[in-house]
C-alpha cells in the first residue's frame, strides 16, 4: 500500500511538472519546493515500512501499472538493503554473495540440532534441620534432584551441610579457577547460623549455586561435581554390603544410581560398579530377576563404544559374566550369549577360573573419589 501511494503521488507532481514547464523555479513556487522535500521525507519513511514489512511485494490493483514501477526503484533498493541488515540471521534474506556463508550457516544449525544437549536439572532443597551431635551442631539439608520439563517419577535426593557445599567449592577453585570466577557462593556466618532467616537464605543459595555448577560444561563433567551427589550413598552401599544388610544397601544404591543417570555419568565413573554392587545385593537377597536384570545392564554397557576404546580389559567383565551365566539359568533365560562371550575370552588367554566371584571383588574393592578418600559427606539418604 505504501509503494502504491508514493507511486500515485509521483505520477501526480510528474503530471504537473509536463503541464507548466519552464514556469518558474522553485522559489517563485515555494508550495511546490515543499511538497517536493515532503516527497523526499514521505519515501524515506515509507522505505522504512518496506523494510520493516520483509518480504512481501506490493501488489497492483491495475495491470497497467506494472510498467510504471520504474519510477519506483529507488524506493525499492534502499528497502532491500534495509530489508537484509534488519533480517542478516535469515537465510532467505541473505544476498547472493553471501551464498556461501549462508549454506555453512545452515549446516551449522542442522548440526546443532542433532548434537546431544545436556537433561536441566532443578535441584531444590525440600528440608533443612538443626542436628545436634554432642557439642556438634548444624544445619542439614535435603535437596531433590529433579528432571526439569516432564514428570520425575524416581525423585533422587542426598543431604548435606555447610562445611560440604564449602569443601565442595574449595576444591572446585583450587582445580577449574578460571570456571569458578563469578560464581556466588553462600558466605559463611559467625552469629545466626541457626536463625530461620539464614537457613532460608543459604536454601536458596545453595539451589543456585548448583545450578549455575551444572550449566557450565566444564564443571558439570568434574568427576568432583558429580561424586559430590552419589559417591556417599555408594560408599554406604559398599559397607552395608560388607556387614551383610543388603536391603539397606539396595536403597542407598538405588539412589546413587539414579543420581549418576539423571548427572549424565553412565557408563563412566562408577556407573558399572554401581550395577555390580546392586546385583550382588539381589543375589543376597534371593532375588534372581532383579539381579539379573541389574546384570544384563551392566554387560550391555559394557560392551558401549566408549568402554570397549579402553585398551585394559574391565576388571569387573569376567565376574559379571559368571554371575549372568547362573543367573540366567535361575531365571529360565538364555544363557548362550553370555557363555559365548566368557569362551571367547578363554581362547584369547584369559584364566577365567582364577577369577574372584562378584561379591569378593566387590567387598575387596576400595572405593575411592577423585580426590583419594573417602567422601567426607557421605550421609545416607
Amino acid at each position: 500500500m505504501a509503494s502504491k501511494l508514493l507511486h500515485r503521488l509521483r505520477r501526480t507532481l510528474l503530471r504537473e511538472v509536463t503541464l507548466q514547464p519552464q514556469l518558474g523555479s522553485a522559489e517563485d513556487f515555494p508550495e511546490s519546493s515543499e511538497l517536493d522535500d515532503d516527497t523526499e521525507g514521505l519515501s524515506s519513511r515509507f522505505s522504512g515500512t518496506l523494510s520493516f514489512e520483509g518480504e512481501q511485494e506490493p501488489e497492483s490493483e491495475d495491470p497497467g501499472e506494472n510498467s510504471e514501477l520504474d519510477s519506483d526503484s529507488d524506493v525499492l533498493e534502499d528497502s532491500g538493503e534495509n530489508g537484509t541488515e534488519s533480517a542478516e540471521s535469515s537465510p532467505a534474506c541473505q544476498p547472493p554473495a553471501r551464498n556461501m556463508l549462508t549454506k555453512q550457516l545452515q549446516d551449522s544449525w542442522k548440526q546443532s540440532r542433532t548434537r546431544s544437549i545436556p537433561e536441566r536439572l532443578l535441584f531444590e532443597v525440600t528440608d533443612a534441620s538443626v542436628v545436634q551431635e554432642g557439642t556438634s551442631k548444624y544445619v542439614l539439608y535435603t535437596i531433590h534432584v529433579i528432571k526439569s520439563g516432564q514428570s520425575d517419577k524416581t525423585p533422587s535426593l542426598i543431604t548435606r551441610r555447610y562445611t560440604d557445599f564449602n569443601r565442595l567449592h574449595s576444591q572446585l577453585r583450587g582445580l577449574y579457577g578460571n570456571e569458578m570466577r563469578g560464581i556466588a557462593f553462600p558466605r559463611k556466618k559467625l552469629r545466626r547460623n541457626f536463625a530461620a532467616e539464614t537457613i532460608a537464605k543459604r536454601s536458596r543459595g545453595f539451589e543456585q549455586y548448583l545450578t549455575h555448577l551444572h550449566s557450565l560444561a566444564e564443571l558439570r563433567r568434574a568427576p568432583l561435581f558429580l561424586e559430590f551427589f552419589y559417591l556417599g550413598d555408594l560408599q554406604a552401599g559398599q559397607s552395608l554390603l560388607r556387614v551383610g544388610q543388603y536391603q539397606e544397601a539396595v536403597g542407598c544404591l538405588l539412589n546413587a544410581l539414579g543420581l549418576q543417570e539423571k548427572l549424565g555419568c553412565r557408563p563412566q565413573g562408577h556407573w558399572i560398579f554401581t550395577l555390580a554392587i546392586l546385583v550382588a545385593s539381589f543375589q543376597e537377597l534371593e532375588q534372581p530377576e532383579e539381579a539379573q536384570e541389574y546384570c544384563e545392564r551392566a554387560l550391555q554397557d559394557l560392551t558401549s563404544p566408549s568402554l570397549q576404546r579402553q585398551q585394559q580389559q574391565h576388571p569387573l567383565l569376567v565376574p559379571l559374566l559368571q554371575a549372568i551365566v547362573r543367573l540366567s539359568w535361575k531365571v529360565s533365560k538364555d544363557k548362550r550369549q553370555w557363555e559365548s562371550q566368557l569362551q571367547q575370552l578363554k581362547d584369547s588367554g584369559v584364566d577365567v577360573g582364577s577369577q574372584p566371584s562378584l561379591k569378593e571383588y566387590l567387598v575387596k574393592e576400595s572405593l575411592e573419589g577423585s580426590e583419594g578418600g573417602r567422601h567426607k559427606g557421605g550421609d545416607v539418604a
